[in-house]
């Protein structure tokens, strides 16, 4: 195995430097930029063909087009400049990148139908009703292939950025584990600051996780100075305060180190909050998260509609599903089981059947084996579970009878996953806050590793969903599906 490591010579165990970070996020600018000159030009000479097939180019009507087809690149590249859709924040990680393209595709838009009324110019509403639309849309698909191509690098350890973590010791665990495993977010954590306590006499901490403690929360400028980190991200802990980070910040500054800060609220995403200035201080205010009402009632519109175009086009498959799972061993096709949903209450969930038929009856015997901590119970290697439910689960195929249940009100399409009776009877009061919304047949802990998770990871991801739910995360978390069914990691 350490031949096979050392052989990837790409891999590295530590993150960039800042004048590599500099170079990197430049390079990323300008192939962003290229992208985006590309999508208006693509977008304006496709529209120009399909408004203008009839006349010929060399009409005079069409002229002033293929001139606007030209210029449609610069027009978008300068409002996207304007609208800061090159900052090398955006890069890498989070939605705001693809939100400044679609402000941008809405400026572009009112500026061209402004200029239009004022001027009483006669423009071709066909030909910006295509072009528009057309370069948004090819712009979002060449920043998605470009971030994915920056996913692929970081995996290998390239376009990282050198980060020392500050705060207490668990926290900065959890943040560490949390890093490695989520390596798209491009943080290299190479060093810590713990509470002095932690860092001087015999009770003091060498390393956490692996990485090395080099110095108290006083020393953190020295840190960043030796470690030649970039980011410096500062946990909730009540030592640093508001005159500690302001010094903290001013450190930092000559060097141009970013300072992240996490609120004492981790799992509270950012449309949530909002800094509201009371008496000269910057608070941050939390908006409750919304379960019920009409975005509840949205939701589930949204939800059963969805699961009723997939039944109707997925009928054969699910078809030819049954017809394999009859033939390959005998018992039903499905398979029913009592699950709990919202606010505790229990239904029957159906899915294809990929076990024996007497599966549960000799999970007692295979107890043991569990590959799983906390109170799921998972068996990488099931000795009930058949060929054919194998190749189900590979690509969470068994599944899909869940959209039955969509369409009775008992599931979503997005949402934590539905637990077992004997499992929410081991539930803290805390973990029982998964129960206020309906499970789902997908969500954050599908697209973050499925049985790969530790019970720990299973929870934080599940609440986080329930506290920050809304309708673009679950059409997120939609996509994002894909991907993982496609890859099949951690089913089983």
């Amino acid at each position: 195995m350490a031949v096979v490591e050392e052989a990837r010579p790409r891999a590295r165990t530590v993150g960039g430097s800042r004048e590599q970070v500099a170079a990197w996020t430049s390079r990323y600018a300008r192939h962003a930029f290229c992208v985006d000159f590309v999508a208006a030009l693509l977008g304006g000479l496709i529209a120009f063909g399909i408004r203008f097939r009839y006349p010929s180019i060399g009409s005079p009507w069409s002229t002033p087009y293929i001139g606007g087809s030209l210029v449609l690149p610069f027009l978008w590249t300068g409002t996207l400049g304007v609208a800061r859709g090159y900052e090398q924040r955006l890069f890498g990680v989070g939605p705001e990148e693809f939100r400044r393209i679609l402000q941008a595709g809405f400026a572009v838009t009112a500026t061209v139908a402004i200029l239009a009324y004022a001027t009483k110019v006669e423009v071709a509403r066909g030909y910006v009703i295509a072009a528009l639309p057309l370069t948004t849309g090819f712009d979002l698909w060449g920043r998605y292939q470009l971030r994915k191509r920056l996913h692929r690098r970081r995996k290998d350890g390239e376009y990282m950025r050198r980060v020392v973590v500050v705060g207490h010791r668990a926290a900065v665990g959890d943040l560490i584990r949390q890093l490695r495993r989520e390596r798209f977010h491009g943080m290299e954590i190479i060093a810590a600051c713990l509470p002095t306590m932690l860092t001087s006499g015999e009770d003091a901490v060498a390393e956490v996780e692996g990485v090395p403690v080099a110095g108290d929360f006083t020393g953190v400028g020295g840190v960043v100075e030796g470690t030649r980190a970039c980011t410096v991200a500062v946990l909730a802990c009540p030592e640093l305060d508001g005159i500690a980070l302001r010094r903290l910040a001013w450190q930092l500054e000559k060097d141009a180190v970013d300072l992240v800060v996490a609120p004492a609220l981790m799992e509270v995403a950012g449309p949530r909050t909002s800094i509201r200035p009371v008496a000269g201080l910057p608070l941050l205010h939390v908006e409750h998260p919304e379960l019920s009402g009409g975005r509840r009632l949205a939701k589930t519109i949204f939800d059963r509609a969805g699961a009723s175009l997939a039944l109707i086009f997925l009928s054969p498959l699910l078809a030819s599903i049954a017809i394999a799972i009859r033939l390959g061993s005998s018992g039903p096709a499905l398979f029913r089981q009592v699950r709990v949903g919202r606010d505790g209450r229990e239904f029957t969930v159906l899915k294809f059947r990929t076990m024996v038929v007497d599966a549960e009856r000799r999970k007692a015997s295979l107890v043991q084996y569990n590959d799983h901590d906390g109170v799921l119970f998972k068996i990488r290697n099931d000795p009930r579970v058949t060929r054919t439910g194998a190749w189900l689960r590979r690509y969470s195929l068994d599944e899909l009878p869940q959209l039955i249940n969509v369409l009775r009100g008992d599931m979503s399409l997005v949402g934590p996953r539905p637990p077992l009776p004997d499992e929410v009877a081991q539930y803290g009061d805390d973990v029982r806050r998964r129960l206020v919304v309906r499970p789902g047949m997908t969500g954050l802990w599908q697209v973050s590793g499925r049985a790969d998770l530790s019970w720990e990871e299973s929870v934080r991801l599940d609440l986080r969903y329930v506290e920050n739910w809304s309708l673009t995360l679950d059409l997120q978390i939609l996509w994002k599906t894909w991907s993982a069914v496609a890859h099949g990691s951690g089913a089983y």
